[in-house]
């Protein structure tokens, strides 16, 4: 069976608009699988990696949120810093204080998943090469203090406290503007 449309419209989960194609194009989608088969090359149509090539499209019939004039200018890189505490990763498995990290940053996304930075930072043609700076701080009354200061400058991020234990374990801003944020953390090490 084969489909014929004029375009494709890729959503995210709050409905805004992704990308779209602009041609007429058809698609053999098997009768047992049309669903799935559509959906797959429809997302296949969006899929860029760094370490892989992208499928065979013509990237020219593509249009996505990023070709519009954006608020901060291209030179100016949309990252995301993540906090460790030192005390942690000297003490704890490394499993477990890359899992608080990756908590704080997924927490720091999804609770701003509408946010036009963000937004522009997961889009189809940036995910696989998001920006991540992860730095460290010494122990808990610095993280506090650095959510303190981020907080009272109006920078939004996620200061993830494990359960139940209650303990602050390390913060993640949602994407920013590299030159909006970067002055928070100038003083401290990168992680290593």
């Amino acid at each position: 069976m084969a489909c014929t449309f004029s375009s494709i419209r890729l959503f995210n989960p709050s409905g805004s608009h992704l990308a779209y194609s602009t041609t007429k194009s058809s698609v053999a989608v098997p009768h047992l699988f049309q669903a799935t088969s559509f959906s797959n090359r429809a997302s296949r149509l969006t899929s860029y990696s760094m370490s892989q090539p992208v499928a065979e499209t013509d990237s020219s019939t593509l249009s996505t949120p990023n070709d519009a004039p954006s608020s901060y200018s291209n030179a100016d890189v949309l990252v995301q810093y993540v906090v460790l505490r030192r005390d942690l990763i000297d003490t704890w498995p490394l499993g477990s204080v890359v899992t608080q990290g990756c908590h704080a940053s997924v927490s720091a996304i999804w609770s701003n998943k509408d946010d036009p930075s963000t937004v522009d930072y997961c889009s189809p043609d940036k995910i696989d090469s998001m920006h991540k700076v992860t730095l460290e701080v010494k122990g808990e009354p610095q993280i506090k203090n650095l959510s303190e200061k981020l907080t009272s400058g109006g920078i939004i991020h996620k200061l993830w406290v494990e359960q139940p234990e209650n303990i602050p374990t390390c913060l993640a801003t949602k994407p920013y503007p590299k030159s909006i944020v970067s002055s928070y953390f100038k003083k401290l090490k990168l992680c290593k």
